[in-house]
């Protein structure tokens, strides 16, 4: 038994060294040519999931919202159902109702609209960056871009329309632009010849009489439709913003600084109120219902006067929000401010429209 044992052990415990090395070798070439497949295989993997493989849509569609909070809003009017309309950034016109609802209507323009005003149920017309000028017949369901506008090979920003009974509507801007229109938008017509000049504004009054306001403390005023113009001397040198006559007399024009200028004889002469505020006022309007002047300005400022202009108070919307605000739109007990945000001040309280 012993013999045996002694023999048997070697053979098992020394394999022959040869049979070893081509197993390693066989082992060393496979590894070698797998690793070498896989970016192939990789590729035909991916190559026949683009051809046969559909991707299937996960959940919806996710829509921008309406209003960004990248969106600014220089424009207001009362939209012919209910609610207002704004006009602003990327070509926006967005109708938001009574119960603070929001829709965007389609127009045909990306550039900015700077304002936006309401014959009727029917006709209304925005104004903006490069001359543009959108008009709809169908209040509101369908814009057009007014061809044919006149434009300056300097500047064309139009900055500020007022639509009149009949049609009539003034459109300022860059560069001397007062713009005329007597059928709802479709023809325009310059009024005076081009001059370095911004007009801010203009106020369309009974009898044909226009009165502008502009850069530098200018005024003008037409009593004949724009045929001929008078320059009133201005009691201040600092750029007016904004104009508004409650008839055909009494008017208040506001502008940087925290300017208020008020006339009584229908924009021929004019004299500075104190509205107790240096912040930039940017918009004036008379408030009908109310019988009150309501202003609005940088910094959340808001200015109120009485029907005279002789007594003004002033004050912010919010203590906290202190967003500028180009235009302001008398509604009943409120009054609508549109800039930087958009919100809704009853005196007491600032209601902010979201971003």
């Amino acid at each position: 038994m012993d013999r045996i044992s002694s023999v048997a052990e070697p053979a098992f415990t020394q394999p022959p060294t040869h049979t070893a090395s081509a197993g390693a070798g066989f082992i060393g070439k496979a590894t070698k040519f797998a690793v070498s497949s896989v970016p192939w295989i990789i590729i035909a993997t991916l190559l026949w999931a683009g051809l046969f493989i559909k991707p299937q849509p996960v959940g919806g569609t996710v829509l921008p919202p309406v209003m960004e909070r990248r969106d600014h809003f220089f424009g207001v009017a009362a939209a012919p159902e209910s609610g207002i309309w704004v006009a602003g950034s990327g070509g926006k016109i967005v109708w938001i109702d009574g119960t603070g609802s929001v829709v965007r209507l389609a127009t045909p323009t990306e550039k900015t609209l700077q304002d936006i005003a309401v014959w009727d149920g029917r006709n209304a017309l925005a104004v903006g960056n490069e001359g543009v000028v959108l008009v709809t017949r169908d209040g509101g369901k369908a814009w057009q871009k007014i061809e044919g506008v006149p434009r300056s090979e300097i500047a064309n920003k139009l900055t500020r329309v007022q639509v009149a009974p009949g049609g009539r509507a003034i459109a300022t801007g860059e560069m001397g632009a007062i713009l005329l229109t007597a059928d709802h938008g479709a023809t325009w017509s310059r009024l005076r010849d081009e001059e370095d000049v911004a007009w801010n504004d203009a106020a369309l009054l009974p009898g044909g009489r226009i009165v502008v306001v502009g850069e530098f403390g200018r005024l003008l005023v037409s009593g004949d439709g724009g045929i001929t113009w008078q320059e009133p001397v201005s009691p201040v040198d600092s750029s007016l913003m904004g104009v508004a006559f409650r008839d055909e007399n009494s008017g208040v024009a506001v502008g940087l600084e925290g300017v208020v200028l008020v006339t009584r004889d229908a924009g021929m002469t004019w004299e500075r109120a104190g509205a107790g505020t240096h912040d930039h006022l940017f918009d004036i309007a008379w408030d009908e219902e109310n019988q009150r002047w309501l202003g609005a300005g940088a910094l959340g400022t808001w200015i109120g006067g009485d029907p005279e202009g002789l007594e003004w108070r002033a004050g912010r919307v919010d203590e906290r929000d202190l967003a500028w605000h180009t235009r302001v739109l008398p509604a009943g007990e409120e009054a609508w401010f549109v800039g930087a945000n958009i919100g809704r001040w009853n005196g007491q309280r600032w209601m902010i429209l979201g971003h």
